[in-house]
């Protein structure tokens, strides 16, 4: 079991990198986005390039940030009556979840995908609009990021079975801490508060 939990622990590691990379793609798109409405109200002027790269980058964060953010246990569960139950017997739901719904599921659409993929990469296909761009990119992102649910899905069901044998945490767990969006703008502000100090020393 504890290899199993190493391999667990590699998945994770895996998934945060990706998920925290594909955060900074918010922001791309939110430039790109304001970019477009800019260049479209004063100007005049729009492109079915910019449209489309903005659609990409949706489907990228939705996508890619899957496998993380099921590790972060922020998909949406209907728990109500599951979370009146000891956390073992919630702990086996969730098995019972992800080896007859997740797992099925992604493999499923997962396989389907490759030759979704695979046909617009060997056509060289196009998007139908004007200045659009080509689509193997857009279509490969599906596959790709089902590879990342599927891993996190694997590792999340390892870490169940070991926290039944008394081998780690639950992973059900939610923390009962900040939230990252309030860690961030207390980071933020601590360091406002150093710099403020750093700058009253220095005077």
């Amino acid at each position: 079991m504890k290899p199993l939990l190493t391999i667990a622990r590699w998945i994770d590691q895996w998934n945060t990198l990706v998920g925290q990379a594909v955060t900074w793609l918010v922001l791309v798109v939110a430039l790109v986005s304001a970019g477009n409405a800019v260049m479209r109200k004063l100007f005049s002027l729009s492109s079915n390039t910019w449209l489309e790269l903005q659609w990409y980058l949706f489907g990228a964060i939705f996508l890619l940030a899957a496998g993380y953010t099921f590790l972060r246990n922020e998909h949406v569960r209907v728990d109500v009556l599951a979370q009146k139950l000891p956390e073992r017997a919630q702990v086996g739901i969730e098995i019972f979840g992800v080896l007859f719904f997740l797992m099925p599921a992604a493999c499923l659409v997962f396989w389907l995908s490759i030759p979704f993929f695979w046909e617009s990469w060997i056509t060289h296909e196009l998007s139908s609009n004007t200045d659009g761009l080509i689509r193997w990119p857009a279509k490969l992102l599906i596959p790709v990021g089902f590879a990342f649910l599927i891993l996190a899905g694997l590792s999340h069901l390892i870490k169940c079975v070991g926290f039944l044998r008394g081998l780690c945490p639950n992973p059900m767990r939610v923390s009962s801490g900040k939230s990252d969006e309030e860690a961030l703008v207390e980071d933020i502000l601590a360091q406002q508060r150093q710099a403020g100090i750093e700058a009253g020393q220095g005077r």
